[in-house]
C-alpha cells in the first residue's frame, strides 16, 4: 500500500492522484454568463451532487493548470450568482473536449463547440440543447481554498442549489 501525505506532494500532482482515484466522475458542463451577458461553457470534472434538501451540487473550477490564471467560470459566477449544469452523454464528448479549450475572456465556447444555446426557464445563463438534463442553478456559496501563489493551485468550489 502507499502512502500519501498531500503536504509532501506538489498540488498539481496531487490533483492528479486525486482525480484518477476518485472515478468514475460525472461531467458538469457548466454554462454561465459574466455581467455583460457574454456566455461561457466549460466542463468539470470535480463536481457531484451533495444532498437534496436543500438541493445542493457542487462542483470546483481549479485555476489553469497552464496559466495558473482564474478561468471564465469562476469570475462569471462571482458576477451573477446562477450557473446550469449540462449533463454529458457520451456522444456529446468530442464537442464538449472542444469548449475546455483556453479560450481568451469572452469568446463564446457555445460556439466554438458547436453547441445551441437556448434560453433557461429560471437563471440568465443559457442550457445546451443537446444535453438530455439540465439543471439551472442559484448559487447560494462560493468557498475558496488554496494558496494564492503562482506555484500553487487555488481551488473554487460553488454550491450550487436547484432553482424551484
Amino acid at each position: 500500500m502507499t502512502i500519501i501525505d498531500p503536504a509532501n506532494i506538489p498540488p498539481h500532482i496531487l490533483h492528479r492522484i486525486i482525480l484518477s482515484a476518485v472515478a468514475p466522475r460525472p461531467i458538469a458542463f457548466a454554462s454561465t454568463i459574466d455581467s455583460m451577458g457574454k456566455a461561457n461553457l466549460s466542463p468539470f470534472s470535480c463536481f457531484n451532487a451533495f444532498g437534496v434538501n436543500p438541493s445542493t451540487l457542487i462542483f470546483s473550477p481549479s485555476r489553469s493548470g497552464r496559466t495558473n490564471e482564474l478561468k471564465d467560470t469562476y469570475l462569471n459566477v462571482k458576477e451573477v450568482p446562477e450557473v446550469v449544469i449540462n449533463m454529458v452523454t457520451y456522444s456529446m464528448v468530442e464537442q464538449m473536449n472542444l469548449a475546455s479549450a483556453e479560450f481568451p475572456r469572452g469568446v463564446n465556447e457555445f460556439f466554438k463547440s458547436g453547441f445551441t444555446p437556448i434560453p433557461s426557464e429560471k437563471v440568465k445563463p443559457f442550457r445546451v440543447k443537446e444535453s438530455p438534463v439540465q439543471i439551472e442553478c442559484k448559487v447560494r456559496q462560493v468557498i475558496e481554498t488554496g494558496l494564492h501563489t503562482r506555484k500553487t493551485f487555488k481551488q473554487g468550489f460553488y454550491w450550487c442549489g436547484f432553482t424551484s
